[in-house]
């Protein structure tokens, strides 16, 4: 039980618009309001089946906190508990679940009979879901520390009852710690499972945990952590305050730290020793309705976007049918509070790189970027170009990497200045070679620069009718200042009406082009060499200071394009084959119309490689596992 009650805690309800689910990639939380508590949830969603993923960039850790009041002598009721156990094995696969833990005080008195039902009912998720205990002051005798000795919580929850679990990694002497190693995003992470009250022996032992797995991110779990104030913000308790003293604040491993044991719950950031961030949260509902009902808390990890998605919810209400829903239950079906519904923005590099840096990967050299049917590559890490900050010259030559004479010089539009094409050594995290060119044009007046290949080039006839695949990299300056509308990415040259082409937007367009409009979206137009058609591609608004890999497939039907290897919404479905090339120069850096450049591109272009078929993802430039193929 809760030393201290501050009430509810939660003053607003916002029912929910989306069901009540782990973010698909890239979604954000929606807590929107609507008109009804019964909106689709999961628990009314079959599951999908399948196993847990330990490769994805998104997982879910699964919190549950106090369930004493659930587990209360004759007064006991494991069904709330049991239907949340359902709901974890049925979703595991589709939420991504890698492992449950509890945060103590499982039962209300620690006896023999509540701890063997509480026990049974652990049963429900047993060899499914991996899964933690800690003992709460309600599951022993809460006068001592962890070296109590035996007792009927040591029996039911010892680590006799984990020792089948492939995480788990082992207990104190006592029993009462233990910690467990996790697969998921691709790495291993650290759960560390602490007693209500650790003694200096435990800390140690935690201590050697840490030493002996020094480059695992870990999270850590226990009874008596924190309390909230008035405002949600959780502040450390005496016993917490022993932990973060002790343990938390000078292992930069630990950044985030879960306590129950007191309501209303809370959240805070505290700064450790290596100037990062630790969350720290309280997680309690036994003052809720129903004892809380087995209420749970998802920590959604998305490494691809840097965040986590927290939310709360109650699988026992979630799987009643709508209509017969008492009207508490319905209240506390979801919870939507600032504790209880958030994200946290955690670039997952930065805060791991102290203890399990990163090593970036290194350049590849161009046979293994090259797959079959490769027919122009080119990049700017070569002898023939300055050094990284120096302008390049007009009348440099990029070779492509090919080896078939689709060579680039470059050149100067209008009266640019050198400044208006310079050599860089950033690049994308994947890009085959680290070095772009930065280009600055712009209107007002026009500028930039550009690369064009020769008049003989192959590459400036070239129908592509069985297919292709055209990529690039690039990033958009931060701030993005002036007017940039329309800007070319990469094209050819000439106007599409010589192509005999009568229904586009003008007969001055070019045949092909990579644009970017005004609010930042791609456009890729192209005029097939069957089709008397202008197919066009829209994309999302790029984001600015960030490097984007984009490609353009063509499986000679149509086309689809994609930026970070996502398929981008806006993909015409029309017949698209080949491209109705004019024998004219392809470009780098800009659009014409009617035959004539006006502004340049405004930021960095890196690796840019065209292939004369479709490639599967997995053969992007981005993908170092598959080359040449």
């Amino acid at each position: 039980m809760a030393l201290t009650h501050d009430g509810d805690g939660v003053h607003r309800r916002r029912l929910l618009q989306a069901a009540v689910t782990v973010p698909a990639a890239g979604a954000a939380v929606t807590a929107a309001a609507t008109s009804t508590a019964s909106a689709a949830t999961p628990a009314q969603r079959p599951g999908r089946g399948g196993r847990f993923d330990g490769d994805s960039p998104r997982f879910a850790l699964a919190v549950l906190p106090d369930t004493q009041y659930l587990f209360d002598a004759d007064s006991s009721d494991p069904a709330p508990l049991r239907e949340t156990f359902r709901y974890l094995v049925a979703e595991r696969a589709e939420a991504n679940i890698a492992f449950l833990t509890h945060l103590g005080d499982v039962t209300e008195h620690g006896t023999e009979q509540e701890l063997r039902l509480a026990a049974d009912t652990f049963g429900t998720i047993h060899g499914s879901v991996p899964y933690s205990v800690l003992a709460g002051n309600h599951d022993i005798d809460g006068s001592t520390d962890d070296q109590r000795g035996d007792s009927a919580y040591l029996d039911a929850f010892g680590p006799r009852r984990y020792a089948s679990m492939d995480s788990f990694g082992g207990a104190s002497p006592d029993g009462y710690n233990s910690y467990h190693v996790l697969r998921a995003a691709g790495r291993d992470w650290l759960v560390l499972a602490l007693d209500w009250r650790v003694s200096d022996a435990g800390l140690a032992w935690t201590q050697g945990v840490l030493d002996e797995h020094p480059s695992l991110p870990a999270i850590l779990t226990t009874h008596d952590l924190a309390h909230a104030d008035g405002e949600g913000r959780a502040q450390l308790s005496s016993n917490g305050t022993r932990l973060w003293e002790g343990l938390i604040r000078r292992n930069d491993q630990i950044f985030l730290a879960l306590g129950g044991h007191y309501w209303p719950p809370g959240r805070s950031v505290l700064t450790n020793d290596a100037g990062h961030d630790v969350h720290v949260h309280i997680t309690n509902y036994q003052d809720r309705y129903y004892g809380g009902a087995g209420m749970i808390r998802l920590y959604a990890f998305d490494l691809a976007r840097g965040a986590v998605d927290v939310e709360t919810f109650a699988p026992w209400f979630l799987a009643r049918d709508p209509e017969r829903r008492a009207p508490l239950e319905a209240e506390n079906i979801e919870l939507t509070g600032d504790t209880d519904r958030f994200s946290l923005a955690i670039d997952f590099a930065e805060r791991f790189g102290g203890f399990a840096p990163t090593p970036p990967p290194a350049p590849r050299p161009p046979a293994a970027v090259m797959p079959r049917g490769t027919v122009a590559y080119w990049r700017f890490d070569g002898s023939a170009l300055p050094a990284p900050g120096a302008p390049v010259p007009n009348g440099t030559v990029v070779r492509d990497l090919s080896g078939n004479g689709n060579h680039l010089t470059v050149s100067r539009l209008h009266d640019s200045g050198p400044a208006a094409l310079v050599v860089s050594d950033e690049h994308h995290g994947g890009q085959p070679a680290h070095a772009s060119l930065r280009f600055d044009g712009g209107q007002s007046p026009d500028r930039g620069a550009i690369l064009t290949t020769g008049a003989r080039a192959p590459l400036n006839s070239l129908k592509f009718t069985r297919g292709y695949t055209i990529e690039t990299f690039i990033k958009l300056p931060e701030p993005f200042e002036g007017e940039h509308a329309w800007m070319g990415i990469l094209s050819w040259q000439g106007r599409n009406s010589e192509a005999g082409k009568t229904t586009g937007w003008s007969p001055d367009e070019p045949t092909c082009s990579l644009n970017l409009s005004g609010e930042r979206f791609l456009q890729f137009v192209v005029y097939p060499h069957r089709q008397d058609a202008d197919p066009t591609s829209w994309s999302h608004a790029l984001e600015v200071g960030r490097w984007t890999h984009i490609a353009v497939v063509n499986d000679g039907r149509r086309t689809v394009v994609y930026v970070e290897g996502s398929k981008i919404a806006r993909n015409p479905t029309q017949a698209s084959t080949g491209i109705a090339t004019l024998g004219k120069p392809f470009t780098i850096g800009a659009t014409q119309f009617d035959e004539r450049f006006g502004q340049g591109f405004y930021g960095w272009i890196g690796d840019t490689r065209i292939v004369e078929r479709a490639l599967e993802r997995g053969d992007f430039m981005t993908s170092a596992e598959r080359p040449g193929r």
